[in-house]
């Protein structure tokens, strides 16, 4: 059997944009904590977006059939910090012959991920066991391909 990529050779170059979003469930001791700058790795909000930049970059390094696209003009990573947890939103934009959803998912589990291991000190119960944490609702959420005709 085996794999390969898919040949994109003949796709002309078009303007798309992907959105995802996720979210973390996290104690309130912990969202406490992060608002207040109380957590030892630093600032989580600036931390997971600076990871979740990095990784949408790094998309062909993780997923080996991804395309490497290098023309990805934008990427915007928003967390927002709510009473139980952190949503992640990322969206990429691009001049390409293959979408950008992959490197949006990438970027958003990645953000999401980082919270993860700057907060988990915070997380942990007696039994050092993560009872209330979880990574939930990951998803593309938007996705959007212009062609030269505008459509």
């Amino acid at each position: 059997m085996g794999v390969e990529m898919v040949d994109i050779t003949e796709k002309k170059e078009v303007y798309r944009e992907a959105e995802a979003q996720g979210f973390i469930v996290l104690k309130p001791e912990t969202i406490s904590a992060i608002k207040g700058g109380k957590i030892p790795k630093g600032d989580v909000v600036t931390a997971a977006q600076l990871a979740a930049i990095n990784a949408v970059k790094k998309t062909p390094d993780l997923i080996l059939l991804a395309h490497p696209i290098c023309s990805i003009t934008s990427i915007s990573v928003k967390l927002n910090v709510i009473e139980n947890g952190i949503k992640a939103t990322v969206t990429v934009k691009s001049v390409a012959k293959t979408g950008v959803e992959l490197e949006a998912l990438i970027g958003v589990t990645t953000a999401l991920l980082t919270v993860f291991d700057m907060c988990k000190q915070f997380e942990k119960d007696e039994h050092g066991q993560y009872p209330v944490t979880k990574i939930t609702d990951v998803r593309v959420t938007r996705k959007v391909k212009i062609d030269e005709e505008g459509q």
